[in-house]
């Protein structure tokens, strides 16, 4: 994509922001992000990605689309219902953008998929499983990759910036202080608005990692939908994370 008239008028409120011009929205347009699932939080990072202009995304998923799902996964329709969700997704997001090239991957990410990692600007992981979380960290810190990690269970939801910088801490740090989550969205339910909200703050923070808006302290968000609260506090790095301590 290129910067002309046309462009600069579709993004002109991003150019505004003196945070982000021209210049801002030329890297914003020249990236290249990898999304890790198309369910309740992709919905949310997906379109405002699009819509801000990233220039590539590339989107894994292997699940299909369920009508359980519609009552938070916005970016799929009744009519997608039995559709794979990246093909829904597709459909949905190039009609938003069409300039925006949408690569997909009917598949969950695996090692097998390290190449399209490299080649990725940020990663964005709206992920269900520790196992893909795990992954996607330790790929991401041998690479460098910044990681914005999200969750959303029930009234609440989880937000982490992952810059990849040495002496930051990886999602293994906090990983470590607890299991594989005993139940699942399924089985705990969830707020619909709750998987938009910490979307919406993904993509957020993906668009602050192209822009260098880089947080000087990793640190977890914490939000309770219920009392509407947010509280942050700082990861320490673990001295001995069998992931970020070695370098």
């Amino acid at each position: 994509m290129l910067l002309d008239n046309a462009n600069t008028l579709r993004y002109c409120r991003h150019i505004l922001l003196p945070q982000v011009q021209e210049e801002g929205q030329e890297t914003i347009m020249a990236s290249h992000i990898l999304v890790v699932g198309a369910g309740g939080l992709g919905s949310a990072v997906l379109p405002y990605l699009v819509a801000a202009g990233v220039g590539r995304i590339t989107l894994f998923d292997h699940d299909t689309v369920d009508v359980t799902n519609l009552q938070r996964q916005i970016l799929h329709t009744e009519d997608n219902v039995g559709q794979l969700k990246v093909k829904s997704a597709k459909q949905q997001l190039t009609a938003l953008n069409s300039q925006v090239e949408i690569t997909t991957y009917a598949s969950e990410f695996t090692k097998d998929h390290e190449s399209q990692l490299i080649s990725a600007d940020v990663i964005v992981d709206c992920s269900d499983n520790l196992t893909t979380r795990l992954l996607l960290n330790r790929l991401c810190w041998e690479h460098k990759t910044p990681l914005i990690s999200g969750s959303a269970i029930r009234m609440e939801g989880q937000l982490v910036h992952f810059p990849m910088r040495d002496d930051d801490p990886c999602y293994a740090c906090v990983a470590r202080l607890f299991k594989e989550p005993s139940l699942s969205c399924m089985e705990a339910g969830v707020l619909a608005p709750v998987v938009g909200t910490m979307g919406s703050l993904q993509a957020t923070e993906a668009l602050k990692s192209l822009l260098k808006m880089t947080p000087k302290a990793v640190t977890m968000l914490l939000y309770d939908a219920e009392h509407l609260t947010f509280n942050k506090f700082v990861i320490p790095k673990h001295p001995h994370c069998e992931v970020c301590a070695e370098r």
